[in-house]
Parts: C-alpha cells; sequence; structure tokens
C-alpha cells in the first residue's frame, strides 16, 4: 500500500476510488490542486492511479467491514485540512431479494447506509466547526424508484438522498456554509454494471454518461449549492416524471415491465 502524503493546503478523501466515478473524481481535483487521500478495497488500483496523479495518500480497506470503517472514520476525523470526502464506495446485485445471498444484501447496506452515515458524520464535524468544506454521496437516478431485482440498491440509495437532503437542511439552518449533495447519475461508463453481469450492449449508447461529466456536473451542483444532482436531460425528466406519475400507476409499470422481462 502507497501512503505518499501531499501537504496541499485542502485534502480531499474518495472512497471507491480505484476505478469509475471515484477515479475521475480523483483526476478531477488532482488538477483542481487538492491533495488526495484515496480508499479502496483493491491496493495495486489504488497505488496505479497515484503514480499516475503524481502522488497521493492511500488507504486500503473494506468499508463494509467494522475494522475498515472504523480505520477510514479515524483518519477523517484527524484529517484539519479535510475540504472534501466523496462517498463513492458501492455495488449493485442482480436478483429477486429471497433469492440472493444474505450476505451480498447486507454488505451493500453496510457500504451504502453505515459507512455514509458513519464516514459523514467523521467529516461534518470538523467542517462544520471549520466553517467550510463539503461531502458528495454518489446516490443513483435509482433512487427515485423501485425495481425489481434491485429491491436494496434502490432502497439504500433512496435513504442515501434522504439522508443527505436532511443534512443540508440542518446546515442550513444552523447557517453553516458547509454543503452536501446527493449526487444521482443513471448509466455511466465505469466498469459498475459489467462487475454485476450486466448486458450492458441491451442498454442503449445514447443512455450512456461519461464519468467526467458526471463528476464536473457534481461539482458545479456542489458550487451552487444544489443538494440533489441529476447529470444528463435524459435522467432529468426520467426523475420529473417519477416524481409527477402517482404512485399507484408508477407502481403497475413497474409490476407490468418486470412480468414482461
Amino acid at each position: 500500500m502507497a501512503n505518499q502524503q501531499q501537504t496541499a493546503a485542502r485534502k480531499a478523501l474518495i472512497t471507491g476510488a480505484s476505478s469509475g466515478i471515484g477515479a475521475a473524481f480523483a483526476r478531477r481535483l488532482a488538477g483542481e490542486g487538492y491533495g488526495l487521500i484515496l480508499v479502496a478495497r483493491r491496493a495495486g488500483k489504488l497505488d496505479a492511479l497515484a503514480r499516475e496523479l503524481g502522488g497521493a495518500e492511500t488507504l486500503a480497506a473494506d468499508l463494509a467491514s467494522e475494522e475498515g470503517l472504523a480505520c477510514v472514520e479515524a483518519r477523517i476525523a484527524a484529517e484539519p485540512a479535510l475540504q472534501l470526502l466523496v462517498n463513492n464506495a458501492g455495488f449493485g446485485t442482480k436478483g429477486r431479494f429471497w433469492e440472493t445471498a444474505p450476505e451480498g444484501q447486507i454488505s451493500m447496506h453496510a457500504l451504502h447506509v453505515m459507512a455514509t452515515l458513519r464516514l459523514t458524520r467523521a467529516a461534518l464535524a470538523g467542517m462544520v466547526a471549520r466553517g467550510a468544506g463539503g461531502v458528495i454521496n454518489v446516490s443513483s437516478v435509482a433512487a427515485f424508484g423501485q425495481s425489481p431485482g434491485n429491491v436494496s440498491y434502490c432502497a439504500t440509495k433512496a435513504w442515501m438522498n434522504s439522508f443527505t437532503e436532511g443534512l443540508d437542511l440542518e446546515l442550513r439552518t444552523a447557517g453553516s456554509p458547509v454543503r452536501v449533495q446527493a449526487l444521482c447519475p443513471g448509466f455511466t461508463v465505469t466498469g459498475f454494471h459489467e462487475a454485476m453481469e450486466m448486458d450492458v450492449k441491451a442498454i442503449p449508447a445514447w443512455m450512456w454518461l461519461r464519468a467526467d461529466a458526471v463528476v464536473a456536473a457534481s461539482l458545479r451542483g456542489l458550487a451552487r449549492g444544489q443538494a440533489v444532482v441529476v447529470p444528463g436531460a435524459f435522467y432529468k425528466l426520467i426523475v420529473a416524471l417519477e416524481k409527477l406519475a402517482p404512485r399507484p400507476i408508477r407502481s403497475a409499470a413497474v409490476v407490468w415491465g418486470g412480468r414482461r422481462r
């Protein structure tokens, strides 16, 4: 594990930094002069990214485990220059809830919910006291509805959105300049869906977002104080329709579509 300390005046800690949206955040923030603390399970990929960026602190940890989560939680609490936390670590599964391995469902809740909660708490304690900083929780458009075969994923991302919006209200009520954001991308070229053994070719090319474009939209939104950011015009439309359609109609459409598949 590489552990190259940087002396930049402001630091960003990114979980799930070894690939996809996390790596795109790392590249963008390194270009903006942030010192980086990169967190993921795969030490080799973290070290390779750190070398590509010209140096970064790396921390190999499994955030679904108590040991790994406590390690990163302590690192955040000990960093006086932390300006940004990106809770990006996550994964998906396929299959009906009662037919999938319980270990995967439990790990998903541990990672998407408990890790997000604890790392955000550790970061905000210092940021609010210093009067500066931000937290980006990488959620999904899946947070705005439900999908058979992805029950826990949709549920944990919905929790992430609600948690983030609640924190935004608390911070603004307290008069704090610290900002939080739920970033809700749709299909993004990251390797995430391949890891789920999903047939990515079944998704039209025009529906796929670039990871760097998702990151750019997120950082623009954070600067504007947007608590929820949905990149891409198509996905903004999908979310708007989700909110407008009555729940019984949405549920009937999901059941109809699921049975056809």
